[in-house]
């Protein structure tokens, strides 16, 4: 079970969320504002953190960014009413690592509690290479050849699941569950978003390209230009 610091200054939404996880035997400490979750963070240590996105004080995604200054593994789900891709892009970018919209099954956001927490578990100090790409998983430092790649948390994930998984297509679906723990909406195209967006860092000025897709299938990770 783990302790969670919820963030939502909504107080009969707190309570629900409060009641619902510590059902499910978590230990929940509230906050209703930016500057009181950063306060509790940084005396207290939380295995998760959820927060709503619209504060008094600012957004979630401020306080993700906030977060991810000070650690850059502890999973952040986001709880919000808005459901758009734009808006679900903009806290993955923050650095959030799942997006729940309201309202919400307490089992579903357990059940995504405990993949999040499981994955934290099993990250080993590792060091990963395909081709001349290098990915450290102590420091999440990302290298292709000498040249350093700063990527987001959530293209850092995209990344690792892809090398993971190298020489075999991946549908979009099987991407969106295995990085996102969500299922794929075939009515947004925020994969497709992601992919692009390591494209640029990992691929673009590199002569051999390591993403390459398969129209009607999804994409595949090799070092094979024929792909």
């Amino acid at each position: 079970m783990a302790k969670i610091l919820v963030i939502e200054d909504d107080r009969r939404v707190a309570k629900l969320i409060q009641r619902g996880l510590e059902e499910m035997l978590h230990t929940v400490k509230p906050a209703d504002s930016i500057s009181t979750a950063v306060s509790i963070y940084l005396k207290e240590m939380f295995d998760i953190i959820i927060t709503d996105v619209l504060l008094p004080d600012g957004n979630g995604f401020e306080l993700c960014r906030i977060i991810r200054e000070k650690n850059t593994t502890i999973p952040v789900i986001m709880l919000t009413a808005l459901g758009d891709t734009d808006n679900k892009l903009e806290g993955f970018d923050a650095g959030a690592d799942d997006y729940m919209v309201k309202p919400f099954d307490f089992r579903e956001l357990n059940a995504r509690i405990n993949i999040l927490l499981k994955r934290c578990s099993t990250t080993s100090t590792e060091e990963i290479e395909y081709a001349d790409l290098k990915i450290n998983i102590r420091t999440k430092s990302v290298f292709r050849g000498n040249i350093r790649i700063e990527l987001t948390v959530k293209e850092y994930n995209l990344l690792l699941f892809f090398v993971r998984n190298p020489d075999r297509v991946l549908s979009r679906t099987e991407i969106a569950e295995k990085v996102w723990d969500t299922h794929f909406d075939t009515g947004t195209n925020f994969i497709d978003v992601y992919i692009n967006y390591l494209r640029n860092k990992i691929d673009k000025n590199f002569d051999t390209k390591l993403i390459h897709t398969r129209h009607g299938m999804g994409f595949i990770f090799s070092n094979e230009n024929s792909h």
